[in-house]
């Protein structure tokens, strides 16, 4: 992926352990709060993006991707941890997986996002993927602050049948389980991550479940996005942010 810039910032893969390091240190203190690293197994076969501000050097986000040479290689994910995906291992084509998505809470500039949705385009992109996955967090554990968003998502967003993901944690919520039948939709909306609503403009879909992440203590939904199946007026402005 070449480097990126729009304004302020710019994105690129990082390059040295340091580097990684970094993104690291930023992951633990959005997710937990506290100094240290978020590590994983997964860290040493993914690209680590980083989002920084031009003149300081500070990163301001960072996310990680995982490139797979096909379907079949799925359950190398970290998703399928979580997530049953054995319906994916027919996906035509290399998918690649995103993660650990996170922005400083310092940060609040709009084209941070830019920036990184930007890169994320042109890396799909130079390297032909076909599908885009993850895990999409809700921050908490508390699965009553999202049962309208969840209710939303249930009736507008799952996976077409033959891609959903089947329920494999021990800490799952059935959507179905807690439907509330009609819900508020500005609630709905309100509780949508913006990760996962971008994902949602891309005409992305998700699992019939959501998992606790203890470690993290999030709530998450698998999400796909098939690039071939991005609508035409989305896709000119993702590749208007790499121009």
């Amino acid at each position: 992926m070449r480097m990126l810039t729009r304004g302020r910032y710019q994105a690129r893969i990082a390059a040295t352990p340091g580097e990684i390091a970094a993104a690291q240190a930023l992951r633990n203190q959005c997710f937990r709060g506290v100094g240290g690293h978020d590590r994983d197994a997964y860290d040493a076969r993914c690209d680590h993006v980083l989002v920084e501000e031009r003149a300081s050097g500070v990163l301001v986000a960072c996310f990680r991707l995982l490139p797979l040479a096909r379907g079949k290689d799925i359950s190398q994910s970290y998703s399928a941890q979580y997530y049953e995906l054995s319906a994916l291992e027919s996906f035509d084509g290399p998918v690649v997986e995103l993660g650990r998505f996170c922005i400083a809470g310092s940060a609040r500039d709009p084209d941070i996002l830019r920036v990184a949705w930007g890169a994320m385009t042109a890396y799909v992109d130079d390297r032909g993927f076909g599908l885009l996955f993850g895990c999409s967090s809700f921050e908490g554990v508390d699965a009553e602050r999202y049962l309208d968003a969840f209710s939303m998502l249930h009736d507008r967003h799952l996976a077409p049948k033959r891609w959903l993901p089947k329920v494999k944690s021990p800490q799952a919520i059935r959507f179905a389980e807690r439907l509330r039948g009609r819900f508020d939709q500005k609630r709905a909306m309100g509780g949508i991550p913006p990760l996962l609503r971008t994902y949602l403009a891309m005409g992305g879909w998700v699992s019939d479940h959501a998992v606790v992440d203890r470690d993290l203590g999030t709530l998450h939904v698998f999400t796909g996005v098939e690039i071939a199946r991005i609508p035409a007026a989305r896709k000119r402005l993702l590749r208007a942010l790499v121009a």
